[in-house]
């Protein structure tokens, strides 16, 4: 393939060298270069791609894609961009061919709801024979492989390789979770998608190597409806207005609204021994009944905006129902099967939105004491721990503080910090800093009636400490807290 081809739909300069030249491959990782190469020059929170141009130029690399000023030996073609990340992933469509072209494209932006909302979205048109592949924080799912994910949203050139991939194994359909990250840093230019759904808006993912402010993630969110055909959103969430300020979409709305597009009704919590769940009838452009395995409010908004996406493709009432009384999503309000009058139940709020919603939803079915076990992330706003310490003490009759994943702090000043916000609240307290013991107090201590949640890692199955990621997965923990 000729360079220049790959930068076809990017405005570049050829500082020295010749744009028409044959490569061999497109690499962004300096130990994947090789004779013929072109490397792009990314700058990430850690490394700085420019610093390994001699390693590549060593390796054979004959074309090289900067974004800053940099001396450079001669004989080779230099490439400048404003921005490597989004040349990155221009180049990344044109190079596998445009598969994107060949789906149709679904990108899920939200604070929280993501993952659940995929699963529907993929149940659904799984369900009616529309093959549909799935990108997200738990894993991506081609075909029959499934995937591990090490990102929500991965880097663009994974994204255009694995939905070319999805091409040929004749994959239809794909949705993929949308971060602020994979925005903000152009993981998901090069591409239009179809559609773009909006779940909620929270504060979630500022300051560190995360987002500068709140306008900064708020902004990020947004540019899905500036790269999409049609934008589906939440009208009830109160930045629905700013989420699609500026929008070039055509914008559909769901939500308990009355002025929602498709709107939920006559909702039901439903509370059975061992099951939690809700019903609720769909009311606006369609009318029937939905029922739905997974407890919460929030669940059916989730739902319903599965529904309107499915109706875009032609989906029937009946399809819907049976499809979405069948879904589990791992780690997602996750119900774990235990012998006695009380639940466990995993879950992956890990900001102190999500906490609220779970325990706020968990509360409304009445359960004689809700029991919050949970930790937060190293190397994250220390917001994020007093506000989540504060909403557990408010909302669980009983807080166990227990560790997450540390990353490079001491898990026990990570504890203290979670201590400080839950002692503003009324709740009761304990301190456990080993996970496992901290769950299996849970379980011992269980009481007839108790909702045990365990929240924070949801579908991890690892423990990360000092770089490392060792095997830790809250449903063993809690059998052998059984046992």
């Amino acid at each position: 393939m000729y360079l220049d081809n790959l930068l076809e739909q990017l405005d570049y300069t050829c500082l020295q060298g010749d744009a028409h030249i044959l490569v061999t491959d497109l690499v962004y990782d300096s130990r994947k270069a090789d004779k013929g190469s072109i490397f792009v020059c990314i700058m990430g929170t850690v490394t700085d791609g420019h610093d390994y141009i001699p390693q590549v130029i060593e390796k054979g690399a004959t074309a090289i894609v900067i974004e800053k000023d940099i001396e450079l030996p001669k004989g080779l073609t230099v490439i400048r961009v404003d921005n490597a990340r989004r040349a990155l992933a221009f180049m990344s469509a044109a190079y596998f061919g445009h598969p994107s072209d060949k789906l149709t494209t679904i990108g899920i932006t939200g604070t929280k709801g993501k993952t659940t909302t995929s699963y529907m979205i993929k149940s659904i048109l799984e369900n009616t024979g529309i093959r549909t592949g799935l990108i997200g924080t738990i894993e991506t799912i081609i075909g029959d492989e499934v995937i591990p994910a090490n990102n929500t949203t991965p880097e663009s050139y994974i994204i255009q390789q694995t939905f070319a991939r999805m091409v040929d194994k004749g994959i239809k359909c794909v949705v993929m979770e949308a971060s602020s990250q994979g925005l903000m840093q152009n993981r998901m230019d090069g591409f239009v998608f179809d559609f773009g759904i909006f779940t909620n808006m929270g504060h979630d993912h500022i300051g560190g190597n995360e987002h500068k402010d709140f306008e900064d993630y708020l902004s990020c969110k947004s540019k899905l409806f500036r790269q999409c055909k049609v934008g589906l959103i939440n009208v009830d969430d109160k930045y629905a207005d700013d989420i699609i300020k500026g929008h070039t979409c055509k914008v559909e709305t769901f939500g308990f609204s009355y002025n929602a597009d498709i709107r939920a009704t006559n909702v039901k919590l439903v509370h059975e021994p061992g099951y939690l769940g809700v019903s609720y009838k769909v009311d606006g452009l369609f009318n029937f009944d939905v029922d739905i395995d997974i407890p919460g409010k929030f669940n059916v908004l989730n739902s319903l905006c599965a529904i309107a996406i499915c109706k875009n493709f032609n989906v029937s009432d009946e399809e819907i129902g049976r499809a979405l009384s069948k879904i589990k999503v791992r780690g997602r309000v996750e119900l774990v099967p235990v012998d006695g009058n009380y639940s466990v139940m995993i879950d992956y709020a890990h900001n102190a939105m999500s906490l609220e919603s779970l325990l706020t939803t968990i509360k409304e079915y009445n359960p004689k004491r809700i029991v919050c076990v949970f930790g937060c992330g190293g190397n994250r706003s220390k917001d994020r721990r007093f506000l989540m310490g504060e909403i557990s003490s408010k909302l669980a009759d009983l807080t166990v503080v227990t560790s997450d994943n540390p990353r490079f702090e001491e898990p026990e000043d990570i504890v203290n910090d979670i201590v400080t916000g839950v002692k503003k609240g009324p709740g009761k307290y304990i301190k456990i800093t080993d996970r496992r013991e901290a769950i299996k107090y849970c379980i011992d201590n269980a009481r007839e009636g108790d909702v045990i949640i365990i929240a924070g890692k949801g579908h991890e199955d690892y423990q990360e400490i000092k770089g490392v990621k060792y095997h830790m997965d809250d449903r063993e923990l809690v059998q052998d807290a059984l046992k």
